[in-house]
């Protein structure tokens, strides 16, 4: 068995999430405190990943993305980088893919913590960076986790968009969902079976310890 789509499975996945949520805390925090009138068109756009077919942003990346158009040759011959059919273009894309699954339960959490205790921090004298580190974010850590696992785990399961935008090299961009796809192709479903399982055992596991930790089974099992 080729572990390779595997590896680059979880390695695209963890760096997805890391900078999902340097991008989505605050951006959680402007969409559950704002009222620009602009907050309706973020929110959407936000919120589009969910109801768009995969393939259909796969498709606009590749577009956008190609040394053929204007942005592609001006990020290829100014700046030297070339994101179709590379692991940074798996990168970009699954964190626009997977942008609504780490912001909306942040934004939840920071939408359900009372005025009062934002305010409280304001009169002891505490500025907005050090209420949002040392008040606010650390009484949303149940919502912060399920952003990170959500946004794992669908970085995990994406297909559409990377193959759009990758393709299927190995070793650079061929996936653990493509690889499945290829087993199947060729009839070889043992090895596919072995793909799925694992990524079937790991997404439930780390699901399950996510419901453990919120639910607060760990703190009671261990009383």
């Amino acid at each position: 068995m080729d572990w390779g789509p595997l590896i680059l499975t979880f390695k695209l996945a963890a760096v997805t999430t890391v900078i999902l949520l340097l991008i989505s805390i605050p951006l959680a925090y402007w969409l559950s405190n704002s009222k620009s009138k602009f907050k309706p068109v973020i929110e959407t756009l936000v919120s589009m990943p969910l109801v768009l077919p995969p393939t259909v942003l796969g498709f606009y990346f590749l577009i956008a993305f190609s040394p053929r158009n204007a942005f592609g040759s001006w990020l290829n011959d100014w700046l030297g980088i070339k994101l179709v059919f590379s692991f940074g273009g798996l990168v970009i894309a699954s964190i626009l893919y997977s942008l609504p699954f780490m912001v909306h339960p942040i934004q939840s959490g920071f939408s359900s913590l009372p005025k009062s205790l934002k305010e409280a921090a304001y009169v002891l004298g505490k500025s907005k960076l050090a209420t949002l580190k040392k008040i606010l974010l650390p009484n949303i850590k149940p919502s912060i986790l399920t952003g990170i696992v959500l946004a794992f785990a669908h970085t995990v399961g994406e297909f559409g968009v990377v193959l759009m935008i990758g393709g299927n090299i190995p070793g650079k961009t061929k996936v653990a969902s493509i690889a499945i796809y290829d087993e199947v192709e060729a009839l070889n479903y043992t090895a596919a079976n072995n793909y799925s399982l694992i990524l079937f055992s790991i997404t439930f596991i780390i699901l399950l310890l996510v419901y453990l930790i919120n639910g607060g089974y760990l703190k009671r099992f261990w009383k």
